[in-house]
């Protein structure tokens, strides 16, 4: 009783991060899940991306009202997004790819993200037209065509291993979307339910589902991210972001230890 009630109030801290920083949420869910609540790995990807994905689409409700969703990009970055989180949850199928591959995956791509994290909560701030106009001064394709590359490689990753992409999706909106910050976050929230929607379908009938654990990790989540909504009109996201990283990369060193 007393590790569900833990697991659950955990869970509870995936919405918040969602919430506040439009991102970190599935990096907090599957090891919660495999490591507080004993859920197989592949089980456990399959289950964040339901628990992320619902919580994103109560989290955008107060974005969507504050005008911080762009539909016009959800429209352009979505497709592939989507494509790609059902053949990265498709190629769990595979016999070579293993639980402690996925793991292994997802303890390195934890380390990428909180280095991210870390070194842009260490930046001064740079407006975002800025950052856009320097960014794409050097693409070599067009941008929309850049928006669904990155969409279609981050949905990938999605379905393998569960992961979001928050803080992937966010910088490509921002520099390749010329899209504010803001309504980055907003605007991320709903790719990330999409390609979950996709991601998720890979699996089912693939792995085992634990549907009451599932529903109610769903529910403290969803709880957990209209908190970190709500929060995020108080509170600094950029030096959020910089500890969130350094506590990730902690957990990312734990992943790769116990893989």
């Amino acid at each position: 009783m007393l590790i569900a009630i833990i697991g659950h109030l955990l869970a509870i801290c995936i919405g918040i991060s969602l919430g506040l920083i439009g991102g970190g949420g599935s990096i907090l869910a599957a090891p919660i899940l495999i490591y507080v609540m004993s859920v197989p790995p592949q089980s456990a990807f399959a289950m964040t991306l339901v628990i992320v994905g619902f919580a994103s689409v109560i989290g955008a409700i107060p974005h969507w009202r504050q005008g911080n969703v762009n539909l016009n990009t959800v429209i352009l970055f979505s497709p592939a997004a989507m494509l790609g989180a059902y053949l990265g949850a498709r190629l769990v199928s595979l016999p070579f790819i293993t639980p402690t591959i996925q793991l292994i995956t997802f303890g390195v791509v934890m380390l990428i993200a909180s280095i991210t994290m870390i070194r842009k909560g260490s930046k001064p701030a740079e407006s975002t037209s800025k950052k856009a106009d320097r960014h794409t001064h050097h693409l070599f394709v067009p941008r929309w065509l850049a928006i669904a590359l990155e969409g279609l490689a981050v949905g990938v990753l999605t379905g393998f291993i569960g992961i979001g992409g928050g803080f992937l999706v966010i910088p490509a909106l921002v520099l390749l979307g010329n899209v504010p910050m803001k309504e980055a976050v907003g605007t991320s929230l709903i790719i990330l339910a999409l390609k979950s929607v996709t991601g998720f379908a890979g699996y089912v009938g693939n792995v085992p589902i634990d549907w009451n654990l599932l529903i109610s990790f769903t529910l403290a989540s969803s709880f957990g991210i209209l908190v970190g909504s709500y929060l995020n009109q108080f509170v600094s996201a950029k030096q959020l972001e910089k500890g969130f990283g350094y506590f990730v990369l902690a957990v990312a060193i734990f992943v790769l230890i116990r893989r």
